[in-house]
């Protein structure tokens, strides 16, 4: 799929501009640093969770997608989560994601692989990617914490303008020093600051206040770790996954 064909007035002139390919960098942004973290046509840099090879089935690439199959809507248990070979900690990192309905999965950061292994997806802070009309989890959690675009179980996406189900949308996670914000679509929607006070309090009343989650350190504040697309045991589509390291 190809974006729109975007036309620019130059000199009172329109020119044209052809259409960027998904899953390429554009010379501007290969020379600002933009590192692609998926190519379109394989898995290369990208493991299961807690493995030191990626899944042999559930995901697949599909036409320059990196799609997760439906499976039972548990989490993490058919296929597994995937994470980057690479760990990262000032970074902007951005994505496409397109949901079908009622679909849940997320994109996770700062994802340390601890033992002993969690039951579920592995632990780290997570941009939530959700169906919220269909999705029973959009009503759980705290003041719409759970919703898409939001810091999982944490803070609420404020601001936002979701696509509908089956468009793409685009997330981006900004990350320097401590401070990291949540984008959707262009849209600042989330910002905090890791291991500030009031993070703190807020993880005290999530379910990251459970010991396992700090058995470790505490959640959230690890100096660096993995990007990881979650199994969430529904069908949802990545693409034009890109990192530009801070």
């Amino acid at each position: 799929m190809k974006s729109l064909l975007s036309i620019t007035l130059l000199a009172g002139v329109l020119a044209f501009t052809a259409p960027v390919e998904p899953n390429t960098l554009t010379p501007a942004e290969k020379k600002d640093g933009w590192k692609l973290l998926f190519d379109g046509k394989t898995t290369k840099g990208w493991r299961g969770a807690y493995a030191k090879t990626f899944p042999q089935k559930g995901w697949s690439v599909d036409n320059g997608m990196l799609t997760i199959q439906q499976s039972d809507g548990s989490e993490s248990h058919s296929f597994g989560d995937i994470v980057t070979d690479g760990e990262y900690s000032d970074f902007d990192l951005m994505f496409d994601f397109k949901l079908t309905e009622g679909a849940n999965s997320g994109v996770k950061y700062f994802v340390v692989e601890n033992y002993p292994k969690p039951a579920g997806s592995a632990f780290g802070l997570e941009f939530q990617v959700l169906d919220d009309d269909k999705h029973p989890d959009a009503k759980k959690g705290r003041d719409g914490n759970r919703t898409v675009g939001s810091l999982y179980d944490l803070i609420p996406a404020q601001s936002k303008q979701a696509h509908a189900i089956g468009d793409w949308n685009t997330g981006r996670v900004v990350s320097k020093g401590k401070h990291v914000d949540h984008y959707l679509n262009g849209t600042k929607v989330v910002s905090y600051d890791r291991g500030s006070d009031e993070f703190r309090k807020l993880v005290a009343m999530s379910k990251y206040n459970a010991p396992e989650y700090n058995t470790n350190g505490r959640f959230g504040e690890a100096p660096k770790g993995h990007i990881l697309l979650q199994d969430h045991g529904n069908r949802v589509y990545y693409r034009n996954v890109k990192i530009k390291t801070l």
